[in-house]
């Protein structure tokens, strides 16, 4: 999906932007010239996983944006509000949030030690809300203002919660925080939109919770995420609110047909696999 330049001068904030699908975001919306803060806990090198809020910026100055890389445990409410008075002083205020770190743990409930069950509680739902709630009095001033949360639609069926009840009520409470927001800010045009991916995205993150780059065949880039998010955040947020998007189907929507680009292996872009939550329904990998 092409750039239209709608984010040149607009702020961005995102959380967990060092690496995978939050610095796609990142980078998508610099080659707007966009202003980015990079909200993310990797200051050093991670043995295992590449990338730090420094290379981050970097790499978002080199497509054409203003960086600021911010030091923050989604869980520190100190630290938050601090990255928040930081953007609005560098930048002049907040357009647009991103609500993209997340924990992960697919545990059954006797194998979830509480220290995890808390970590995903805290970095998902609680890390959502709280980073929303620093950022709505600033995305209240915009011409403009979205909140964006990377989470699932709300599919109750069981088999979604016996798996892992502890993920499922973690990651959902993000989804949630879109169902309580969207209501609450739909009146003062502060749109609050989730955004899931319908297959596997490959990240160094699912490299390693999959035990190696197999992954990938089975799965699109992280770029679709991207280009679905720019296309949710470049809309009148008036119009937009309140839903639950699926990247194929936004991207749809705005007249993208080649969606075997997004594949990491072109040859397999019909044997995709469904991204967890979803079920075997609408344009799925035949596309």
């Amino acid at each position: 999906m092409k750039n239209t330049g709608k984010l040149k001068g607009k702020t961005i904030f995102i959380t967990g932007a060092s690496r995978g699908i939050g610095k796609q975001i990142a980078l998508k919306a610099a080659l707007d010239g966009a202003n980015v803060v990079i909200a993310a806990k990797t200051a050093e090198p991670h043995p295992k996983l590449a990338g730090t809020i420094y290379t981050a910026a970097e790499e978002i100055q080199k497509a054409g944006g203003q960086a600021l890389p911010c030091i923050v445990d989604v869980r520190d409410e100190q630290q938050v509000q601090k990255a928040v008075e930081a953007a609005v002083a560098k930048f002049g205020g907040i357009d647009i949030l991103i609500n993209n770190a997340s924990a992960i743990s697919l545990t059954p409930t006797l194998d979830t030690e509480m220290k995890r069950y808390d970590l995903m509680q805290n970095i998902n739902t609680r890390g959502t809300f709280l980073v929303s709630k620093a950022c709505l009095p600033y995305l209240l001033k915009s011409e403009n203002p979205h909140i964006l949360n990377i989470s699932p639609p709300l599919n109750m069926k069981p088999h979604w919660f016996g798996n892992h009840t502890a993920y499922t009520i973690a990651k959902y409470g993000m989804s949630m925080c879109v169902l309580g927001m969207s209501e609450e800010f739909r009146e003062k045009g502060v749109a609050v939109n989730a955004l899931w991916p319908r297959t596997s995205i490959y990240t160094a993150a699912v490299e390693m919770l999959h035990g190696g780059p197999g992954a990938a065949k089975h799965s699109r880039k992280p770029e679709i995420m991207a280009d679905a998010a720019y296309a949710i955040i470049t809309r009148n947020a008036r119009d937009y609110t309140g839903n639950f998007f699926m990247d194929d189907e936004v991207l749809l929507d705005v007249g993208v047909r080649d969606l075997g680009k997004y594949a990491c292996h072109p040859e397999n872009m019909h044997d995709l696999h469904l991204d967890i939550f979803l079920d075997n329904e609408g344009p799925v990998a035949k596309l």
